[in-house]
This record gives structure tokens, C-alpha cells and sequence, in this order.
């Protein structure tokens, strides 16, 4: 068997030099096919995509459920600043609302598409003074004694509103939960000194 020499570079010409093979011509045609397939760029650009798609999609989702959150807490804000000025102005304890009243008024200002009524919790609690005042919202949550208890004239009260917000996109290295089942605590607070009413 004679060595094989490569005289112009090309495999099927070297291939059609050894000795006691006879080439067929769909083998050569496949070398050719091989040939212009290396050569092709065609269908890069969908390699590329794939390459960086699961990336993009895991930001995109990422910013996209970030908005909504951020919505959501803002949408908590207002209604808890809606509640807060009944109960600032005297409304809520002319009227004599129980703790279920003045659930149902909250709920009456939560958008249905955004809030399930059920999830969220209401605490309203009076103060001797501001410094005395419990404001974190964690341990506020994780107790779980919500009361109603809207004082009276110039005292010192605060309104929260608690929401735990389902996530949904955390899968994808990206998990802002602060409860357990993947859930956000959305929180409210209005603290203010009673109107003299």
C-alpha cells in the first residue's frame, strides 16, 4: 500500500488514491455534501438564539413579575391609604365598624384582577405614642394577631394591610420570597395621630 499524499488538501482526493479501494461516487458525494456543510453559515443565527434564548427569557420574566410586584405593593398602598383615612377622620368609629366592616370596606377597595379579598389581612392597632408603635411587618405577619382597634380622638394609630403574593417565575435562579411556598409578603403601613373628631 502506497502512503497517502495530500496533493491539493482535499479528503476526497486522497481518499481516491488508496490503493485496492474503489471509490463509489455516493461516498464521494457525501464528502462533498460534508465539505459544504462545514463551510455553511446557514442556520447560525438559530444556534445563536438557542445558545442565548434561556437567558433572555429567564431576565425578561424576571422583569416582567418584578413590575407586577411592584404594582401590586403600589395598589396596596392606596387602598391602605383609603382605609387609613377612615379611621384618621373619625368614619370608621362614628359608624362603630367592627373588625368584619371594616374588612368588607377594604375589601370593597381591592381591584378583583389583582387581589384574592380572602388572602389579605387587616391590623389596626392604637398607640399611647409613635415611639411605642410596632411597625415591622414581618413579625406583625408571622404573629398573626391582627386586631381592630381604630382609638379615638388624637391618639396614635396604625393601619396594615398584609398581602402574600404568589410568584411565580423563580425557577429560573431569581427568588425574591420572604414566606414559604414561594410567596412575597406584600405589606402597608399608615401610621398617623387621630383627628380630633
Amino acid at each position: 500500500m502506497r502512503a497517502l499524499r495530500r496533493d491539493h488538501g482535499h479528503v476526497s482526493d486522497v481518499l481516491m488514491r488508496l490503493e485496492g479501494h474503489a471509490m463509489t461516487a455516493s461516498l464521494v458525494s457525501r464528502l462533498r455534501m460534508l465539505r459544504r456543510f462545514r463551510r455553511s453559515a446557514r442556520g447560525s443565527a438559530a444556534v445563536e438564539f438557542a445558545l442565548v434564548a434561556p437567558a433572555f427569557f429567564a431576565l425578561l420574566f424576571a422583569i416582567i413579575e418584578t413590575s407586577i410586584v411592584f404594582l401590586a405593593g403600589q395598589v396596596l398602598e392606596t387602598i391602605n391609604q383609603q382605609a387609613a383615612r377612615m379611621v384618621l377622620t373619625g368614619q370608621a368609629q362614628n359608624a362603630a365598624y367592627t373588625q368584619a366592616q371594616f374588612a368588607t370596606y377594604v375589601c370593597n377597595q381591592v381591584p378583583a384582577a389583582l387581589f384574592a379579598c380572602n388572602n389579605i389581612s387587616i391590623d389596626v392597632e392604637s398607640y399611647s405614642s409613635f415611639s411605642s408603635a410596632m411597625l415591622d411587618c414581618n413579625t406583625a405577619y408571622a404573629n398573626g394577631n391582627f386586631q381592630y382597634n381604630p382609638g379615638g380622638a388624637g391618639q396614635i394609630v396604625v393601619v396594615r394591610i398584609f398581602y402574600p403574593w404568589q410568584l411565580i417565575v423563580t425557577g429560573l435562579g431569581w427568588n425574591p420570597s420572604n414566606l414559604s411556598g414561594n410567596k412575597r409578603l406584600l405589606c402597608s403601613t399608615a401610621a398617623f395621630k387621630n383627628e380630633p373628631f
